[in-house]
């Protein structure tokens, strides 16, 4: 399954990498590519994983996250 997020907050690399590292640190997260323009990232998960637990690992990131 895969689910696409908004993130906005992120204005550099070092940026993106944080907010990938917290999405992979998600279990059942197999994959996530995070891109800086758009701000968003496209999340490969187990079906069981709910946006919820996505968007909580990038807040705690200090980021802000929306359904795109």
């Amino acid at each position: 399954m895969q689910t696409t997020l908004k993130i906005e907050g992120m204005s550099c690399q070092n940026c993106v990498r944080h907010a990938r590292e917290a999405l992979l640190a998600v279990e059942g997260v197999t994959e996530a590519e995070v891109t800086l323009t758009p701000g968003q990232a496209i999340v490969t998960h187990e079906d069981a994983i709910e946006s919820e637990a996505l968007m909580q690992a990038i807040e705690a990131e200090g980021y802000q996250p929306s359904l795109a």
